[in-house]
């Protein structure tokens, strides 16, 4: 299956995982990449890791990257992954977005996340964890001329550039 900037949400499950390779078959309710067992869907389990932790197979795939966000997808140099509910996916990059960096005006911890203001805005990013300490800038993905994803952090205004999301 592959997926662009626009399905992204509504198709797959956080956490995922970096796939080494596009290669993946299905054979008797094994996914495999190379030979070795990425899933085994004869186990009991809702989920990818429950799956793995019950195989009786010894050839199990090492899964060594895993990403809770949307914006770690957008990182990645692979286009590999598959998602928590043991769906292998191909992410295809297919338009560029704006990266701007916004100067932040306030922190606002909350219980289980944070929101960050910036100057240039008035509508807040919600966040897992709050920036780190003298982490002044913030570089947001536009897309369609509208602030759309927190991409990174930075001490310092960079540079203005286009990605390829």
């Amino acid at each position: 299956m592959v997926i662009t900037y626009r399905k992204t949400a509504s198709t797959i499950q956080y956490p995922i995982f970096l796939l080494p390779s596009g290669t993946w078959e299905t054979k008797d309710g094994l996914l495999l990449i190379d030979d070795k067992v990425v899933d085994d869907t004869n186990m009991a389990g809702q989920t990818l890791g429950a799956r793995r932790m019950q195989t009786p197979h010894k050839d199990v795939l090492p899964l060594k990257k895993m990403l809770t966000s949307y914006n770690g997808i957008l990182k990645q140099k692979t286009k590999y992954f598959i998602d928590n509910t043991g769906k292998p996916f191909m992410y295809e990059k297919t338009r560029f977005a704006a990266l701007k960096y916004l100067r932040i005006k306030r922190v606002e911890k909350k219980g289980v996340a944070s929101l960050i203001w910036f100057k240039e805005s008035n509508n807040p990013f919600t966040v897992p964890r709050p920036p780190e300490e003298g982490m002044l800038w913030a570089g947001i993905l536009h897309l369609h001329g509208i602030p759309w994803v927190l991409y990174e952090y930075s001490e310092t205004k960079l540079k203005d550039t286009k990605k390829k999301v």
